[in-house]
């Protein structure tokens, strides 16, 4: 018996995917999230701070927070 198949509709692109996150330490010990580029970012009061508001900003996309092994170097401009 033949099935009807019904036309997925066609895929729209997304806006510009945000930006990566770095989440670590600056060379004081403070917590730092700051995206690629080093356009967006902050200072946070503890590294679950500075995570969960990594991922809030990139829409809590897998790998796209990650965690660094060396100070990450962060300027207020």
């Amino acid at each position: 018996m033949p099935v009807a198949l019904t036309p997925l509709p066609p895929v729209r692109p997304h806006a510009a995917a945000p930006p990566s996150y770095l989440v670590g330490q600056d060379g004081e010990g403070h917590w730092v999230a700051v995206a690629a580029g080093g356009r967006a970012g902050g200072i946070f009061r503890t590294r679950q701070d500075a995570i969960r508001y990594a991922c809030i900003e990139t829409g809590c996309r897998p790998d796209d927070v990650r965690l660094a092994a060396d100070p990450i170097a962060f300027r207020l401009t």
